[in-house]
Parts: structure tokens; sequence; C-alpha cells
């Protein structure tokens, strides 16, 4: 729990909870604990930065640590946005950023990543709570989300698996839900398992939503820190063939990627697949009508010898429903040394992790493995976006 650490005034807390409590689904009785100082101890609890949960301790990178020194910045902070950013009021589809709004979020993203502890950065979201509801498993979207307000000062109620130990499990619609977490905190990540959830949540509420990953739908802040990861790695996003390998019917990941990556010119797409999760009818699509090539192709070994980004993904056992069909599609492409052999020396291999078996520990040490690095990339997006939607 959060501690509040002022004298007369934390007598009034366990009242101000117990009220919450009584008049609150589960789901949100924790949150409103915590939410419950609000206003008058916001302050503070954001500067302690969250609850524990799960035996994590969230430290907020507004308190500097032990023997920290705060370095000059060479890259300036930037203020209010001035693209399409400034109008964003939620982050659910990959489509609602253009080539001007994905310049300027890389920018702001470069000056995040030298935020440090003590900075007058780390203090920027200080009294602003953030809500991360996640119905389905996450290690890195959460606690990259969780990290992002910390390392800005902010404040984090989180409950994960949150259709098990929510009010969900007592029938509670996704609306209400969201409508509760809504008057605890100004800000809500969302993971849910129905595709199209997060366009749901973001109509039912005035409060930015953040879609990390709606079933099968889409994952728009993977595509931001992947896009973004292209545009570090290669020095450019623009005259680039991408081959996208792995889960393409399920993987929401490379479909919201190769929507995101029509923002620039000259991009060209691999499709490489087992048959039974082949890229959906309805990005090939949008790339036809966009006028992208693509192409699809089951030689894995030749794709690698001719593409600049080779970005793999895992077969999702959890999306199937026919155990068998999942058997007969793992392993079929991975990606090896005999592989990386191929690969040019310039390209890059990504992943949005986590990995199963499609690629094998002997690529970690390759420079041209970039998912490690990819995956650290997702604080800086992330932070960035935070930044945006809460107009600060």
């Amino acid at each position: 729990h959060a501690h509040v650490p002022f004298g007369d005034a934390r007598r009034s807390l366990p009242a101000r909870a117990a009220r919450a409590r009584r008049d609150t689904p589960l789901v949100d009785s924790r949150m409103a604990f915590v939410a419950a100082a609000a206003p008058a101890f916001r302050s503070a609890i954001a500067l302690n930065a969250a609850p524990r949960n799960n035996g994590v301790s969230r430290v907020s990178a507004a308190c500097p640590r032990r023997g920290s020194s705060v370095a000059a910045r060479a890259t300036p902070m930037p203020g209010l946005p001035t693209s399409g950013l400034k109008d964003l009021s939620n982050c659910v589809k990959a489509a609602q950023f253009d080539q001007a709004m994905l310049s300027e979020l890389f920018v702001i993203a470069d000056a995040m990543s030298e935020v440090r502890p003590g900075s007058p950065e780390s203090t920027m979201l200080q009294g602003y709570l953030m809500s991360t509801l996640f119905y389905e498993p996450s290690t890195r979207t959460r606690l990259s989300f969780e990290g992002a307000m910390g390392r800005l000062g902010g404040g984090i109620l989180s409950t994960e698996s949150a259709g098990e130990y929510s009010s969900a499990a007592k029938g509670e619609t996704l609306e209400d839900t969201i409508r509760t977490v809504e008057g605890y905190s100004d800000i809500i990540v969302l993971r849910h398992f129905d595709k199209g959830a997060a366009r749901r949540a973001a109509d039912a509420i005035a409060s930015p939503v953040i879609n990390a990953g709606d079933g099968p739908g889409e994952h728009p802040t993977q595509a931001l820190l992947d896009t973004y990861t292209i545009y570090k790695e290669l020095g450019r996003c623009d005259n680039i063939k991408v081959g996208l390998v792995g889960d393409l019917a399920n993987g929401r990941t490379v479909r919201s990627l190769a929507s995101m990556l029509t923002n620039f010119n000259d991009v060209e797409f691999v499709f490489v697949a087992p048959d039974v999760v082949r890229m959906g009818d309805d990005i090939k699509e949008e790339l036809d009508a966009k006028g992208f090539k693509w192409s699809e192709s089951d030689d894995l070994l030749s794709v690698a010898s001719e593409v600049d980004v080779l970005y793999q993904t895992r077969i999702q056992r959890e999306r199937f429903k026919d155990l068998k069909e999942y058997e007969a599609c793992r392993g079929i492409y991975t990606v090896d040394k005999k592989i990386m052999d191929a690969l040019p020396k310039s390209s890059v291999v990504m992943h949005p992790l986590p990995r199963l078996d499609e690629i094998t520990v002997e690529v970690d040490d390759d420079p041209r493995a970039a998912y490690f690095r990819q995956a650290k990339n997702g604080l800086f997006i992330r932070m960035a976006l935070l930044k945006v939607l809460l107009k600060v």
C-alpha cells in the first residue's frame, strides 16, 4: 500500500478508504484505497510511486538514488507538441499517427532517454496517477508503462490478471470498470483479450486511454517503439524492405507495424508465415490501397538475404483452438546462425518478445540482434506518449 508520511492528515486515510471499499467493486478496492488520498496526498503518492504489487516495489525517479548525479542534457526536453500530437486524446490504433507526429514523438523519446533521477524532468508527472488494467499476461508492456510513469514522478495504480481478480469475474462490463477506474486516475493503460476493447473503453470516458494490446487486434505502442527502433538502428524508415515472420494472423504487433510504416516512402513488405497464420486480408488491402508493395514467401533464408529488417514473432499458442494446428506451425521458421549468415551486415533482427525457440540464443551476441534494445526503447516511447497525452 502507498505510504503517506504525514501525521495528522494520515488519520483520515483509513476512513476514506473504508468508504471507498464499501462503495466500490472488487476490481477497484485497492485502487480506491490509494486514490482516496487524492487530492491532498497525491504528490506524496507520486513521490512514493505506487503500491507494492506481487512483491515488486516501484520507486519513482523523482527521488534521487543514493550517489546519483544529474548530468547536463544533450537533448533539450521539448515543450507542448506542434504536430497532430497536440490533438491526440488517446492511443488506440496505429492509424492515428502520421509521419509528422511520429517524427515529433521520436524527438521527445530521444529527450526522455536522457532523463535522470533528481533532474527537473523526472518530476514532470508528479501528482498524476496512471491505472494499468491488464486482462492478459504481460511483462514488458506493463512494466515499461509503469517504469515510464515512475521515471517521470507519477503514481501507479496497477492490476494484472484483471479478468480473474477483478469485478469482471462477477460479470461487470468493461465500460463500467473503465468508468469507475477513471475516477481514481488521470490516464488508463488497457490490455484486453477482445479485439476493439480499447476503442470501447476510449468511447466510454473522457480521460486518455492507451491500448496495450486488444486480443488479435492492434498494439499501437508496440508499433511506435518498433518504428522508433528501426529509425534508431538504420537511421531511416524510408526506402527499406521489411520481412515479417511467424504468426501474422494473430500477431497484433506485426499488424500494427505494417500499418504504421505506411507513413513512410518506399517501404516493401515480405510476409513469411505458415498457411494457417498468414497475414490478414485487411492489412494486405490497406497496403494495396496505399500503393505499397508486398509479397509472400515460404523461404526464410532467401528473404533474410534481401531485407533491412527481419521481424520475427512467436507462434501464439493461446490463440489456437486446435493445438494440433499450433504444433504443426511451431518451429517452421527459426532465426539461427544460418539465417544470420545470410542477413546483410547492415540489417537488424527484431522481435516483440517473449520468444520461445524462434530465435536461437546463439543469435543474441550478434550486433544485428536488436530485440533487447528494442524492448528498452519501449520505455522511452511510452514516457514520451504519457507526456503528450497528459498535455505536460
